[in-house]
């Protein structure tokens, strides 16, 4: 399927690894041009030369701390007019509510809620200008099945959550839509940390780790890295104008409510 939007213009942010670059990797292959973020430039360098190769298109980096209004800004910058926006950013170290005093819970405001919000709100208006976006917020499947290890993460992101399911309601009649998707147990870097912690908690090695893990997934595996960054590109283009303000989630089946 020809997704219609080669040509496009494409701001990912934190997106030099893991489900950012798997994003940026699968709308180039769409066709769009791609800005990358990340605060490690060699990282960023070998995220832009990955994707280069592997689809001939032209890739620009941006190195920039996006928790920063400074680092914000030069993200934007570099991409004044985007068609397509990702947000991304990594989520906060679980924990207990004991471990989370007020810096802990303003710096998960900071990256998982205030962030996205004001990269959003940089690019909105300029996309219903031009009667076409696409806004994808990567969050958690943590938003609709909250666990007491995740909660830092889980409150900020509902938070973005429901600010991008109030402006999906206005945009919508520009052909701009906001969307989220909800990952959990895909097979990056993220969940090589979680593996690493229960090793730790558990007395266990990596294989058996990732055994236990995948037991708790309905399709007994992992996800990849390029399944999600599909979906994110379907949600990118021009056939899914009718879907905004929705919450897509990507478990391998294992959420066990109805909606």
């Amino acid at each position: 399927m020809d997704l219609g939007i080669a040509g496009r213009k494409a701001l990912l942010a934190a997106s030099s690894s893991g489900l950012g670059l798997a994003c940026a990797s699968a709308l180039a292959r769409e066709g769009c041009r791609v800005w990358i973020n990340g605060r490690d430039g060699p990282r960023l360098d070998q995220a832009r030369a990955l994707i280069a190769s592997q689809t001939g298109v032209r890739v620009d980096t941006v190195a920039a701390d996006i928790n920063t209004e400074a680092g914000r800004a030069r993200l934007v910058a570099a991409c004044p007019a985007p068609d397509i926006l990702i947000n991304n950013n990594a989520g906060p170290t679980p924990g207990t509510l004991a471990e989370w005093d007020h810096a802990a819970w303003l710096a998960a405001l900071e990256a998982n809620l205030l962030a996205p919000i004001l990269l959003i709100r940089a690019v909105l208006p300029g996309m219903r200008a031009r009667t076409f976006g696409r806004i994808v917020n990567i969050t958690s499947a943590m938003v609709k099945s909250p666990r007491p290890a995740l909660a830092l993460s889980t409150t900020a992101r509902t938070g973005l959550t429901a600010f991008s399911k109030a402006m999906s309601l206005e945009a919508a009649a520009d052909n701009v839509t906001l969307n989220n998707l909800l990952p959990e147990r895909i097979d990056t870097p993220r969940q090589r940390f979680m593996a690493e912690r229960m090793m730790k908690s558990q007395g266990i090695n990596m294989t058996e780790a990732r055994r236990r893990i995948v037991e708790t997934v309905a399709a007994r595996r992992f996800g990849t890295p390029a399944e999600f960054g599909d979906a994110c590109a379907f949600l990118c283009s021009a056939q899914a104008g009718f879907i905004s303000g929705q919450n897509l989630q990507l478990d391998g089946g294992s959420y066990p409510g109805l909606i």
